[in-house]
């Protein structure tokens, strides 16, 4: 999700400790390797797919797993924290690792944010956002714009564990950023509040539908209009403007016949094509304020999702437009 500023430090901080010491009772074999494979990365899963530990998708019903059944002040944390909870992990970085420099362009990301709740970790474990970096520490909550790119290095030889929970928000959460401290400001007798475990954790809330079988044309106009602004002068938006627009309203009148009935899949996909076809052709080489190019933020966001099939897996790739110089 976008942010107005690279970090935010939530006001609640927790008992790292008692959560490191939760995990440490599930043992090693809980863990699971990076589902994309990255070197010194591993997971585990705590909100998943019908509770599955073994799923990655990020579609569908969201239930805890067994490992955060077994984890009371963990459920106690997510409580507090007060969002309506996706896909949610442990994240652990080896010592003398890396999370190389990307920026999260996959459609779950346009709305979901991630909420750390750093665990294990380390004075020398710095995480990097745009041209600010920060140090998470201990107990504490922050989320950060990942729209922006960035990256985390654990330089350290002891490896680093974050609760990585996702969220679309909720009263909670949305509270707790409403008082919540960007990194580079200091705020007179802002301090804040710790909750220890033992207080007995309200039923979290969990998302049940996140990804439509058809777009509506509602969000195809927030999804295009968002990408568009994001773009930088370029002699062809003027162009790539008038292109959006004719394709949702296209949409649109397919919606008024259709919806997400099921029917008329045949013209959804043949307006998609087109649609398609020409933005490859006037945006080629276009390229957005963050650096990722524009195809492949239109693509993650509409083009590849406007029509999803309600029993096929949705992933979300971390790494989704990656960059190999250093920040």
């Amino acid at each position: 999700m976008k942010l107005q500023v690279p970090f935010l430090q939530l006001p609640v901080s927790f008992d790292a400790p008692a959560l490191a010491a939760e995990i440490e009772a599930l043992g090693e074999s809980a863990w699971r390797p990076h589902p994309q494979g990255f070197p010194g990365n591993s997971a585990m899963p705590l909100i998943a797919e019908n509770g599955n530990p073994q799923s990655d998708s990020v579609r569908g019903r969201m239930r805890p797993t067994p490992q955060l059944e077994r984890c009371p002040y963990l459920k106690q944390v997510l409580a507090t924290i007060g969002g309506v909870w996706g896909r949610s992990r442990l994240m652990r970085l080896s010592g003398q690792a890396e999370v190389t420099a990307h920026v999260d362009i996959d459609y779950y990301w346009r709305d979901h944010m991630r909420v750390h709740v750093p665990i294990i970790t380390q004075p020398d474990v710095s995480f990097h956002c745009g041209e600010d970096s920060v140090h998470m520490g201990a107990g504490e909550c922050w989320i950060f714009d990942t729209w922006n790119l960035h990256r985390v290095v654990n330089s350290t030889d002891a490896a680093r564990v974050h609760l990585v929970a996702d969220s679309v928000g909720g009263p909670g959460l949305w509270n707790l950023i409403a008082s919540g401290r960007p990194h580079t400001v200091n705020l007179p007798g802002w301090r804040p509040q710790h909750v220890a475990p033992g207080v007995v954790p309200a039923a979290l809330r969990l998302e049940s539908f996140n990804v439509p079988s058809v777009m509506t044309p509602w969000e195809i106009q927030d999804q295009l209009s968002f990408v568009l602004g994001e773009v930088s002068q370029h002699p062809a938006l003027a162009a790539l403007h008038q292109l959006a627009g004719h394709f949702h309203r296209h949409w649109r009148s397919l919606w008024a016949a259709y919806g997400d009935s099921g029917d008329g899949l045949a013209e959804y996909r043949e307006a998609l094509q087109l649609f398609a076809t020409e933005m490859r052709r006037l945006g080629a080489g276009v390229r957005l304020r963050n650096g990722t190019l524009l195809l492949q933020a239109i693509s993650s966001l509409v083009i590849d999702v406007a029509l999803s099939e309600a029993d096929k897996p949705m992933l979300a790739d971390e790494r989704s437009a990656s960059f190999a110089q250093a920040m």
